[in-house]
């Protein structure tokens, strides 16, 4: 016969094997597990997809900018903010507020390789004689007969992601220098290079 001990033990034992062959409720809390995982993903992924998407768009803003003033020969404030508006544009659907875009005239010195800013507008203008650091490959050739002039453009934006658990807002910029293509600089407001 058995004893209450042993009985009590039986039926523990009795209850572990029903508990181990029972799988009423496992997908549920499988899926309890795995739902925080795969939302983090999908929005994560949500995230990059459209903070890449945004950083092209920054690029292109960037070029469109220098592109348009690098096709005038002379330049107003109206067609400065005509050209920042149009390349602000370009950032549709994604929000347009937080682009902050400046353009500037640069000269590059024949003899020194100094380059240093012309005029600026924009969001955040240099300041006439500002030192500017170029690439290398825009600076003139040695024994050139003219100076050098790029049409600089800025671009910066702040990223704010959709949700903040994946991610935090970021800073993204992008820059462009253009060769003039109708003069040998674009002058604005009708002052000499």
């Amino acid at each position: 016969m058995l004893t209450r001990a042993s009985r009590h033990l039986k039926h523990l034992a009795d209850r572990a094997r029903h508990l181990r062959r029972d799988t009423r409720g496992l997908a549920a809390v499988e899926f309890a597990m795995i739902l925080p995982l795969m939302a983090g993903l999908f929005f994560g992924t949500i995230e990059v997809t459209r903070g890449v998407a945004i950083n092209r768009k920054m690029t292109i803003v960037a070029r469109t900018l220098s592109d348009l003033t690098s096709q005038s020969s002379n330049v107003d404030d109206t067609q400065l903010a005509n050209f920042l508006a149009a390349a602000t544009a370009i950032m549709t659907p994604y929000p347009t507020t937080p682009v902050e875009a400046t353009i500037s005239q640069v000269k590059i010195d024949k003899t020194s390789g100094a380059a240093t800013v012309r005029w600026s507008k924009g969001a955040h203008p240099h300041t006439v004689g500002d030192s500017v650091t170029v690439p290398d490959g825009l600076k003139p050739d040695p024994g050139a007969t003219s100076d050098v002039y790029l049409i600089w453009s800025e671009v910066r934006y702040l990223y704010q992601p959709l949700t903040e658990y994946t991610m935090t807002a970021i800073n993204l910029s992008d820059e462009t220098y253009t060769r003039p293509r109708k003069s040998l600089c674009v002058t604005y407001d009708d002052a000499p290079c």
